[in-house]
């Protein structure tokens, strides 16, 4: 049973009042937070569940029957309800993107908040409390950032362009990611959504991302697809659908770039 575009407007605004009210909570913790470490990797406060709890609460007064896929589970592990009917929606939740910005007093962080229909993100908002910025789509509609239309552009690699680049390459980095940081100005915002969500809008020309989890990557994809960038993994593949039944958290080498740059990029990685 797929989606009417009525369904995806009424799931898409209770995304951004979930996201908001999760990002307000976030900006009100930031003088307060205490930060431990999850895992090798990772920081996590007491802000991160406390924002899921208002998102996901917030969804459940409308959507009871719906399911959820979301970072901050028991013991460092993610959290996850399946469905009750149909159709299968599953809420994909990251309450803090940026948790080790957020933990250091630095306001760059994001709350991504997606829904995915048969394995695909379906709806996506990726939002930015810093700047009250409000990143939103929904499959087969358009992209926008606070209600205006925003588009991928056709800016290619370059001095004056800007490359996101990942920061947990593990061993050797490799040469393409080298020649990426020569020939661009790259950047790294410390938040995967925040990456996709600057694809879309054109500020980014191209993000690659080595060890994003879906809650990292599913609302970003929506918004960066329905500006008309296109998100792959490395190969050039694609990355959904997913079976959500049997996700249990594995990460992604992700791609996402403009239609011009992409091809390129793809072509520089597999070199």
């Amino acid at each position: 049973m797929s989606l009417e575009q009525k369904d995806l407007s009424e799931m898409l605004e209770t995304a951004v009042v979930a996201a908001r009210l999760a990002g307000q909570h976030a900006m009100e913790e930031m003088n307060y937070v205490k930060a431990v470490k999850k895992n090798e990797g990772e920081l996590v406060t007491q802000a991160d569940a406390q924002c899921q709890r208002i998102i996901i609460q917030r969804i459940r007064e409308t959507y009871p029957d719906h399911g959820f896929i979301a970072e901050e589970g028991e013991k460092g592990k993610m959290f996850k309800r399946a469905p009750l009917g149909e159709p299968a929606i599953w809420w994909v939740i990251d309450p803090i993107d940026g948790t080790n910005n957020f933990a250091h007093g630095m306001p760059v962080f994001t709350v991504s908040v997606a829904a995915l229909s048969e394995g695909e993100p379906a709806v996506g908002v990726v939002f930015q409390p810093a700047t009250d910025s409000m990143f939103t789509a929904v499959k087969a509609g358009e992209a926008q950032l606070d209600g205006r239309r925003i588009s991928a552009g056709e800016e290619q690699i370059g001095p004056l362009t800007s490359v996101a680049l990942d920061s947990h390459f593990e061993g050797v980095l490799p040469s393409w990611a080298a020649d990426l940081i020569r020939l661009s100005r790259f950047r790294n915002f410390g938040t995967t959504a925040l990456h996709l969500a600057y694809v879309a809008r054109g500020g980014l020309v191209a993000a690659v991302m080595c060890t994003p989890k879906l809650w990292d990557i599913a609302a970003g994809t929506v918004i960066a697809q329905a500006a008309g960038a296109l998100v792959t993994d490395w190969n050039g593949g694609q990355i959904f659908p997913i079976d959500l039944d049997r996700y249990d958290g594995q990460a992604f080498h992700v791609l996402a770039a403009n239609r011009k740059t992409h091809p390129a990029l793809l072509k520089m990685m597999k070199d």
